[in-house]
């Protein structure tokens, strides 16, 4: 069970965490989880230069490690980074120290304060302590590319229905998900063109600024 849309009284409820960017201007913020992967990837970078499109991929450690050279080719495209752990950790079903290291290890090779925990799972004392060190990036809008259950066209919809300006969603350049990824992504990437919106990268320093000023309030 999985909500498309992000209720608002839920990201009322965790203030603290970044669920879409505020904005009147129509831009949209695409971000990838779980990558890099070979061949998916470097296919996300292709769609998105067609349009001038920036992102943000919120990377797996591990993969990076092992595909270092798709990692770079994301960086070179001028996208923004996000840490997803080193292992795609469960945050509820992992003790806290460990999962603490975890995110260190991937924050290592990222270097970015851009976190995003795998299947939107923290526990309390978790997000304390994380929110101290790192800028916590939920999502206003999920594809859905992940579920076997849905179809391509649902996916797509899921998208092209509930976004708004400002908009965070998530896709995921993961081998689970290509198929969806393959149908949906160029679609939905023509689709907000048509309406006049434009790709932009989540900017690390305007979401510290953004954060701070949400305290002070």
């Amino acid at each position: 069970m999985y909500l498309i849309k992000t209720p608002k009284f839920i990201q009322e409820l965790f203030p603290n965490f970044t669920w879409k960017i505020p904005s009147e201007d129509k831009v949209v913020y695409l971000t990838f989880d779980d990558g890099p992967i070979p061949g998916v990837t470097p296919w996300v970078l292709e769609q998105l230069a067609q349009y001038n499109a920036k992102a943000t991929f919120f990377c797996v450690g591990n993969n990076i490690e092992k595909h270092p050279e798709v990692f770079e080719q994301v960086r070179a495209g001028g996208h923004s980074i996000g840490n997803h752990t080193f292992n795609h950790l469960n945050g509820w079903s992992s003790d806290n120290l460990p999962y603490f290291h975890n995110i260190r290890h991937c924050a290592n090779l990222t270097k970015t304060v851009l976190f995003r925990p795998p299947y939107g799972k923290l526990r309390p004392r978790q997000t304390q302590f994380l929110l101290r060190h790192y800028r916590i990036v939920m999502w206003d809008v999920l594809s859905g590319d992940f579920d076997p259950n849905i179809t391509e066209e649902q996916c797509l919809l899921n998208v092209t229905r509930n976004v708004e300006p400002g908009s965070i969603v998530v896709f995921h350049d993961s081998l689970k998900a290509e198929e969806k990824l393959r149908y949906a992504l160029p679609k939905a990437l023509a689709y907000f063109a048509e309406q006049g919106y434009r790709f932009e990268a989540l900017n690390e320093q305007e979401m510290i600024v953004h954060q701070d000023q949400r305290k002070s309030a």
